[in-house]
């Protein structure tokens, strides 16, 4: 198939685009290269596509509006999996503009090309984040979630308000996927994983937020790359047993479909700390923290859904997931005190 996928510099993007490469299929890829972080990490990631006969790329934002038409009408794809986004919870705090132009304004570009366009299959990226104010956990999609805590959440909550939008207006088949704790080789560097293995390996304090009582459903990247991968070949149905009058958040009359992918067994951040310091051969120098504005005490993924649909429910342990993300670290960072500090 003729693929688009954007944001494939970015962590997940580039490890789906590789996979939908190495499976065959012909891929163009979208991505800005912008200097949210560490802009040489990126251009690491493409390497393996560019050199890929298979595979195309335009840097372009997807703010920008004629650039996308462009990429729809010579490209053609029959199937997107957008992934590209303004992410980290508290930058948005920071910079809500850059989430509006990326996440809002972007996606409705994207959603426009899937529309003029007779795309197949439109999967894209959400997060557990959108849950906010819900405690009942495990995560359930068909509970609620009118209550984002963070304006990052609540740009990727409008993401599935819109998408929903399109499938009923034009009939175009899509998928959200929620996104829980992703970690793994070539993470991004905002995230607790990489933060913390930096400054475990140069004997830096690690400011441990909630006092290390967080659980989280860390999920290891190529979980993440089957579940995307197998939800992509499975275009969304609509649902006949809908009912209007009770709507169910996860799924519709339209073509349309919200799933969880995560790991179910929740992780302790201490604990994970412990499986980093483990594989780094050192202890953790710890700055014990309240809990931060916008963050989520627990998330615990039910990926019941998933599994229906797919057949498949993330299956890397904790244990095996820090092992290899350690391993990939040592080598693609040789001198820890090189490592660039994500502002």
């Amino acid at each position: 198939m003729d693929i688009l996928v954007t944001g494939t510099a970015g962590f997940i993007g580039s490890a789906v685009a590789q996979r939908l490469l190495e499976r065959g299929d012909r891929v163009l890829g979208i991505d800005n290269l912008n200097d949210y972080y560490d802009v040489s990490l990126k251009q690491a990631r493409l390497q393996p596509l560019l050199a890929h006969p298979g595979y195309t790329h335009v840097q372009a934002d997807l703010g920008d509006r004629a650039a996308v038409e462009r990429v729809f009408a010579e490209f053609k794809p029959q199937r997107v999996v957008n992934l590209a986004a303004q992410a980290g919870v508290r930058y948005a705090a920071k910079n809500p503009h850059a989430y509006a132009a990326s996440n809002l304004v972007g996606f409705l570009h994207i959603l426009e090309g899937c529309r003029h366009h007779g795309v197949e299959h439109l999967v894209f990226a959400s997060t557990s984040s959108v849950y906010g104010a819900n405690t009942a956990v495990p995560f359930s999609e068909h509970a609620g979630t009118a209550h984002p805590l963070t304006f990052y959440a609540a740009t990727k909550k409008a993401n599935e308000m819109m998408a929903h939008s399109y499938a009923h207006l034009y009939g175009i088949p899509s998928t959200g996927l929620r996104f829980f704790t992703v970690y793994g080789p070539w993470g991004r560097p905002d995230m607790a994983p990489m933060l913390f293995a930096r400054a475990i390996r140069n004997g830096e304090t690690i400011k441990v937020f909630n006092h290390g009582r967080h659980s989280r459903s860390f999920t290891y990247i190529d979980d993440i790359v089957e579940g995307v991968v197998r939800t992509l070949d499975r275009p969304a149905q609509p649902n006949p047993a809908w009912n209007g009058a009770d709507p169910d958040p996860a799924t519709s009359s339209a073509p349309y479909r919200i799933y969880n992918i995560g790991h179910e067994r929740p992780v302790q951040l201490l604990h994970f700390i412990e499986l980093l310091e483990q594989a780094f051969e050192r202890k953790a120098v710890m700055e014990m923290l309240p809990l931060q504005p916008g963050d989520v005490p627990d998330t615990e993924a039910d990926t019941s859904e998933l599994i229906a649909a797919t057949g498949y429910a993330p299956r890397v342990s904790i244990e095996e997931g820090v092992d290899a993300f350690a391993r990939w670290h040592r080598e693609y960072y040789p001198d820890a005190t090189t490592i660039p500090k994500h502002a």
